[in-house]
């Protein structure tokens, strides 16, 4: 049988690849990327030239046998998404629980890396010895629920938001919230920002700095203290 390699990408600064990562490219048949032109400006910093295949989101249904077939072969396939850890509000973990159901001799393997979630955590200053990652929240249905769980949490709630909801988002916590977030941006980008403070506070400040609202944001809502 053959290999699944599910492998972590750069978050952002190229630099930021394992030299397993790095092997395992180099020496793998096919890369299966959640966008191919994504895939390729790492593949070209580091000189690695290999056969790709889209697999995004709505493909891995439609994908999945065909790498079935290549894992019964004995070939060696390497899955990759746009940044960071495949399956982490990423594609992939519908790809795996297929090739595990469909061909359980297969290897899958991890190849561990970065994450913009634990990138953020990393720096934030806040015990994260237990906390609640929820993603992206639903943007209408079952969004004022999710607010209501993150409001009650005994343990920080981290999640992911986009530029264009992000100053939404911190209006909605200045709500029902009332703790203290960190918000980190941009991480390992040229403009990698992180800002903390009560969601006024973080309004204010990107109000005054309205270019900053760009990026993807990793939102981290300390629990209230008792």
């Amino acid at each position: 049988m053959g290999t699944l390699s599910i492998v972590a990408t750069p978050i952002g600064n190229l630099e930021d690849i394992t030299l397993r990562a790095l092997r395992t490219l180099k020496e793998c048949d096919v890369i299966y990327a959640e966008d191919t032109r994504v895939i390729s400006k790492l593949l070209a910093r580091y000189e690695i030239k290999k056969p790709l295949q889209r697999l995004d989101a709505a493909m891995e249904m439609k994908r999945a046998d065909q790498i079935i077939e290549r894992l019964e072969a004995g070939g060696r396939v390497v899955f990759v998404s746009d940044a960071g850890t495949p399956g982490i509000s990423d594609p992939g973990a519908r790809l795996v629980a297929l090739v595990r159901e469909g061909l359980p001799g297969a290897t899958i393997e991890a190849i561990p890396g970065p994450s913009a979630l634990t990138a953020a955590l990393s720096i934030a200053g806040i015990d994260a010895t237990a906390f609640t990652f929820l993603g992206f929240l639903p943007h209408k249905k079952g969004r004022q629920t999710a607010l209501k769980k993150i409001a009650s949490s005994e343990i920080p709630v981290v999640l992911y938001e986009s530029p264009h909801r992000i100053l939404k988002l911190l209006n909605e916590l200045s709500f029902q919230v009332g703790a203290r977030v960190t918000l980190a941006r941009e991480l390992t980008k040229i403009h990698e920002e992180v800002v903390s403070g009560t969601p006024s506070d973080v309004i204010a400040h990107f109000t005054a700095h309205p270019d900053a609202v760009r990026g993807e944001f990793v939102v981290i809502i300390e629990a209230k203290r008792k």
